[in-house]
């Protein structure tokens, strides 16, 4: 791990006491745990983040697929209008 800093976290004895549960039960110190929990608070910020940019990527490629596709839609209206001339000429 890169070298270390010491920072200083309040927080309500309520949640210490809590904290120092959890410490107990698994990771045996307090900078272990709070370490960990802020990365996983990074890592859930960064995936909301992600998803929202997604959700709106989706967003904008779904009115601009709507779009070519009613496009391609009057088009193929129309080849298929002169395929029909042309079977009926035909017959």
């Amino acid at each position: 791990m890169a070298q270390a800093r010491r920072i200083m976290v309040s927080m309500p004895d309520s949640l210490l006491q809590e904290v120092d549960r959890f410490v107990r039960r698994e990771t045996g110190n307090r900078s272990a745990f709070v370490r960990e929990a802020v990365l996983l608070l990074i890592d859930e910020r960064l995936r909301k983040e992600r998803l929202e940019r997604c959700r709106i990527g989706y967003e904008k490629t779904g009115k601009l697929n709507l779009e070519l596709a009613e496009d391609g839609f009057v088009e193929d209206s129309s080849d298929l209008e002169i395929y029909e001339d042309y079977l009926m000429e035909r017959e």
